[in-house]
């Protein structure tokens, strides 16, 4: 138990100010898990923010279009969790009359709730003594006991969740919970961690056999692949543009985003726009064709590298299909795409 106390006297007198913190209302405690699932505190809190500001209950946010939902969410990326949590809103709202689950087995059968998620929400809103392991859990705990199994090993996320139970006082579950994170978050840090200032100096075993910039041990990772987008941005004599919702399973499903051509490697600038000014476009050829960033710019995801270049095509006719600038603003883009809108000085093109 001295590791428990001394992580909780640590925390006490080093925990950062958080608004989801000051709250046991499972719905801020629920929507701050969801949106810091692979995000950052810091690029998560104005989103927090913006989120309860428009959706103040779990009502609110199950009445919301799903394209408002997604265009608040818009820049946080895995944008499934905003999907999942607009779904999961909704069986609240209806199904449950607006109440949480009680207690951590039912919460686990919510739509994009995790065992991780949903022992947060369990100990942070009920102080339920179930323990939570994520990415921090994992670190702390694997340098404090010097444990070097692979951590994407089934076998060893158990063996570490059976670690955390039996380190969680059972009185202060949400009070360990936070502890142990919020350690992983500002001290035990992934790389050069200030081991000298820690209070665990003398006894994490992790610093005692140097191992400390070696753990944990995760051997999996997630293969890359390199994709190639020519986006043509069609535009017509109006001066309306034409989107598209992505449809389907894959990245950015349900968002929106200008015409896409997809290569297998990166096209030449001055033979694909060749082949542009053949191709009719909602039965019109177009009148010019630029390329609108000369450097290729960059996008990286979990998984994928994205190479994307822009080419704006001006029409001479009417696109029946085509949208105003103040249409398009209101709709929820890859925030690749609203980025290179905002440089780029779009209501000029």
């Amino acid at each position: 138990m001295e590791f428990s106390n001394s992580l909780i006297k640590w925390y006490l007198q080093n925990k950062r100010d958080l608004p989801w913190r000051n709250t046991i209302n499972p719905y801020p405690i629920w929507l701050s898990e969801i949106m810091l699932q692979q995000t950052r505190v810091a690029q998560g809190l104005p989103y927090f923010m913006a989120f309860m500001e428009a959706f103040p209950t779990v009502f609110d946010l199950a009445n919301a279009e799903e394209e408002q939902v997604l265009k608040l969410w818009q820049g946080l990326g895995y944008y499934s969790r905003a999907r999942n949590l607009h779904a999961t809103a909704k069986y609240i709202a209806t199904e449950l009359k607006g109440d949480f689950p009680p207690n951590y087995d039912q919460l686990l059968q919510l739509k994009g709730v995790g065992e991780y998620t949903a022992a947060a929400i369990a100990s942070f809103a009920y102080n339920e003594p179930v323990a939570v392991v994520d990415g921090n859990v994992f670190r702390v705990l694997s340098r404090y006991f010097n444990m070097d199994n692979d951590i994407s090993d089934g076998k060893t996320k158990k063996e570490f969740q059976i670690l955390a139970q039996q380190l969680l006082p059972n009185d202060k579950a949400a009070l360990f919970n936070q502890a142990i994170m919020e350690f992983g978050a500002l001290q035990c840090v992934p790389k050069n961690p200030d081991c000298g200032n820690c209070i665990f100096s003398s006894s994490c075993a992790g610093l005692q056999h140097k191992k400390v910039n070696t753990l944990p041990v995760k051997s999996k990772k997630t293969k890359v692949t390199n994709k190639f987008f020519n986006y043509l941005i069609l535009k017509d004599i109006q001066g309306n543009f034409v989107v598209q919702k992505r449809e389907g399973k894959g990245i950015w499903e349900n968002l929106y985003e200008f015409t896409l051509i997809e290569t297998p490697e990166m096209s030449n600038e001055i033979n694909f726009m060749n082949q542009l000014k053949v191709t009719k476009f909602y039965n019109q050829l177009p009148a010019d064709i630029n390329l609108l960033n000369t450097e290729v710019i960059q996008h990286k995801l979990s998984h994928q590298n994205l190479h994307i270049q822009f080419y704006i095509l001006n029409f001479n006719q009417k696109i029946k299909e085509a949208k105003s600038l103040s249409e398009i603003q209101k709709l929820p883009f890859p925030i690749v795409i609203h980025n290179f809108m905002q440089t780029h000085c779009f209501n000029s093109l």
